[in-house]
């Protein structure tokens, strides 16, 4: 199979669960009263199945790099604070931002082996994900991961004018693998990357981004 036919048949992540089921009650609903809602209820399923589809992904087997937490296009790149309530200090750092259309995979990734450190959610806006507004005033979960070499990233999951859930399914604590799954967010949205002190990005704007395979920056 080739690798684009993997990418839209790909299984779809558990967060498609509820939007499924009721795509395919609309469906049998339409069966028993009207055609329109098969046609509706067939469109739904096929487009969530779509949306939420969950390829496998491969990290490169290289130590000391800090990989692209989702996949979309890179719309920032710029230096910035992290999110206050992750305590990471006022220090500007340089600041990724990956805007995620309805046509990208929406599965988040870990950027960086790491533990946990803080995990906050905060209510906000849902503004058009893809302007600079929505990276501060938008619905987010911010995580702080901290590094091997104590060195800490952050990674931000934003909601955009569209997405009304952030899933995360990691918590504070938790033992992280570079390139592991870690949410979702449903129905267009950013992830956000603050990379370490000291750390510069080896990406462009305007770059495409595959989420737990395309190397950001290195550590060394």
């Amino acid at each position: 199979m080739l690798p684009s036919a993997r990418l839209v048949f790909a299984p779809p992540h558990p967060a498609a669960k509820p939007f499924l089921v009721g795509g395919i009650i609309v469906f049998l609903l339409g069966l028993l009263f009207s055609w329109w809602l098969v046609w509706l209820g067939a469109a739904f399923t096929l487009f969530c199945l779509y949306f939420f589809r969950d390829p496998e992904r491969v990290p490169p087997g290289r130590v000391g790099v800090i990989l692209a937490p989702a996949d979309g296009k890179v719309v920032t790149l710029t230096t910035g604070v992290p999110p206050p309530e992750l305590g990471l200090g006022d220090k500007p750092r340089w600041r990724i931002g990956i805007f995620l259309s309805l046509f990208n995979v929406h599965v988040n990734r870990i950027p960086a082996d790491g533990t946990v450190t803080r995990i906050v959610y905060r209510h906000g806006r849902f503004l058009d994900a893809s302007t600079e507004e929505a990276a501060t005033s938008n619905e987010r979960n911010a995580l702080a991961i901290r590094l091997a070499d104590d060195k800490d990233l952050a990674v931000v999951q934003i909601a955009g004018w569209v997405a009304r859930r952030i899933v995360c399914d990691v918590h504070e604590g938790d033992v992280v693998s570079a390139g592991s799954r870690f949410g979702i967010i449903r129905f267009g949205s950013r992830t956000e990357l603050y990379l370490p002190e000291g750390v510069s990005p080896l990406v462009a704007l305007g770059q495409t981004m595959v989420g737990g395979e395309t190397v950001v920056a290195e550590l060394r």
